[in-house]
């Protein structure tokens, strides 16, 4: 395969990420707490052993202040700063600004196949502190 093709197959899925429906978050309390995202892939969802989740923040927005259940890895691909690429240990308290006058596209990757994260505001949906893979109520 040369380094313009693509191929999907069940041990290497490959996930459109612009294709991907994203799932708006907001604080319950907190206006400035509001982005969307989508997992690409995840535990019995194109992976075995990490997640992949791609998200957008407007400018002036912020993910909100929260700690994963795992190590993060994080690509900015659009907007302020991108090709920045940093990692967050787990488990250290975290957040993200669009302080830029573009929509921040990102990517962040995630060391488990299953986790959580914690939100100090009250995230809605579900209107829970408690996000996470989809496969982590299953």
């Amino acid at each position: 395969m040369d380094s313009h093709t693509l191929a999907s197959t069940p041990m290497n899925p490959v996930v459109a990420s612009e294709k991907l429906k994203r799932t708006e978050v907001w604080a319950e309390d907190d206006g400035s707490v509001h982005w969307a995202g989508a997992f690409a892939v995840y535990g019995g969802h194109g992976a075995t052993a990490s997640s992949t989740i791609v998200y957008e923040i407007e400018p002036g927005k912020r993910l909100g202040w929260h700690t994963d259940a795992t190590q993060e890895t994080q690509y900015i691909i659009a907007g302020t700063g991108p090709g920045s690429v940093f990692a967050i240990p787990t488990p250290v308290k975290h957040d993200l600004v669009n302080v830029g006058k573009e929509t921040l596209r990102a990517v962040a990757f995630f060391a488990a196949a299953m986790f959580t994260q914690n939100f100090d505001n009250v995230m809605m949906p579900p209107k829970s502190h408690i996000l996470g893979t989809p496969n982590r109520e299953d």
